[in-house]
């Protein structure tokens, strides 16, 4: 199969920097996508929600700054990896966007290595998000494909009750209970009652 595409979004209001920067990235063999403004790159309708992606972003620009933009994405979930670039950078401002999940702060000029360098964790880091996100998009699915009943009869086993003690909970009799508990393990395409809790756990489902 085709590697899948490795997106770089470039955000920087200075058109030379952004010819040239894009013409580096691109000839280390990513996609890259560049913006003048903060703003445009909001109105951009796909943020690395299909595949691996990351963003280059210039900190003081017009308008939105790129900080104000990594809030604004942080924000809206988009789980989009930053790598801050500035002319006019500080340790404090530093200090803030790496706490805020920054990948790397990097002065302008750019040095070409340790860009390249500071992009290629970012994609690591985006890909182990994405593929996070459709897993949990995946066990999202499993669990709304069961009924009612059977969302009940499977919280009480990932809370370990047995199906004579899960019976006498929900007021029916352990052979209807045995009918939910198989379904369950059907719909939410287990093997175990581990592999139960552990699906249940990472949606925030556990034994607590």
């Amino acid at each position: 199969m085709p590697s899948p595409v490795r997106t770089v979004f470039l955000v920087d209001d200075d058109a030379s920097v952004r010819k040239a920067l894009t013409r580096l990235i691109r000839s280390a063999g990513y996609d890259v996508q560049a913006f003048a403004s903060a703003r445009e790159f909001l109105n951009h309708s796909d943020f690395g929600e299909r595949s691996p992606a990351c963003l280059v972003l210039d900190v003081r620009m017009p308008g939105l700054s790129g900080l104000d933009l990594q809030r604004e994405l942080q924000a809206a979930n988009r789980l989009l990896p930053v790598i801050f670039i500035t002319g006019h950078g500080d340790i404090p401002m530093s200090v803030r966007a790496m706490k805020e999940g920054a990948i790397d702060f990097l002065p302008k000029p750019v040095k070409d290595k340790e860009l390249l360098k500071a992009i290629e964790q970012a994609l690591a880091r985006a890909k182990h998000d994405h593929a996070e996100r459709l897993e949990l998009e995946d066990i999202q699915r499993r669990l709304d494909s069961l009924t009612p009943r059977e969302r009940e009869v499977m919280t009480l086993v990932v809370r370990g009750l047995l199906n004579k003690q899960i019976g006498l909970e929900l007021g029916t009799v352990e052979k209807t209970v045995k009918v939910h508990r198989a379904r369950v393990m059907e719909k939410m395409e287990v093997q175990s009652v581990a592999e139960l809790v552990h699906v249940a756990e990472r949606v925030g489902l556990g034994k607590a």
